[in-house]
């Protein structure tokens, strides 16, 4: 493993996954979750939106649905050139484009709207920092899960796939 390509571990309920982030392409992404999850901002939060054939999303809120407090927003590197393709992560966003805090997503389809493609907000994409190395298998799984809506969000797993711990491998 390089300084560049740091990994991270997340034992969730369903399992491990491994991402190896970009800190060359994605470097403010890349140190920003590398701060949350050293602080353990991640661990006992869930993965709160799962939609099949699209992205599993998570690191904002807690099983019972609460929104964890989170530092200011950093800048969106979707111009980074890295793209929304199958098992990468990216950094979750509001429709305003420097909105990211704790929250990402990892692709589970080729996502191409998601990239990069304009200075508009509904066109500026979302920043990719990093990949699955392992545990696709798990992100598949957790893919999978019933969903229904629970406290104003939208494919919310019946059964919370709780993020239990994110260590980074160094």
């Amino acid at each position: 493993m390089s300084d560049s390509k740091p990994l991270v571990q997340i034992e969730t309920s369903c399992g491990e996954i491994i991402l190896e982030l970009d800190r060359d392409k994605a470097p403010v992404s890349v140190e920003n979750f590398i701060t949350y999850a050293r602080a353990g901002h991640y661990d006992g939060t869930i993965f709160h939106r799962v939609i099949k054939g699209f992205m599993i999303q998570g690191g904002g809120l807690t099983p019972d649905m609460q929104e964890k407090p989170t530092g200011a927003p950093i800048v969106n590197e979707a111009t980074n050139k890295l793209r929304n393709k199958t098992g990468t992560v990216a950094m979750a966003r509001t429709a305003e484009i420097d909105s990211a805090t704790a929250q990402f997503f990892i692709n589970t389809e080729d996502n191409k709207f998601l990239d990069h493609g304009g200075l508009k907000p509904e066109m500026y994409g979302y920043a990719v920092f990093g990949q699955v190395v392992d545990g696709m298998d798990v992100v598949y799984a957790i893919e999978q899960q019933a969903t229904a809506s629970s406290a104003g969000y939208d494919d919310v797993p019946r059964e919370p796939v709780i993020i239990e711990t994110v260590t980074v491998l160094d």
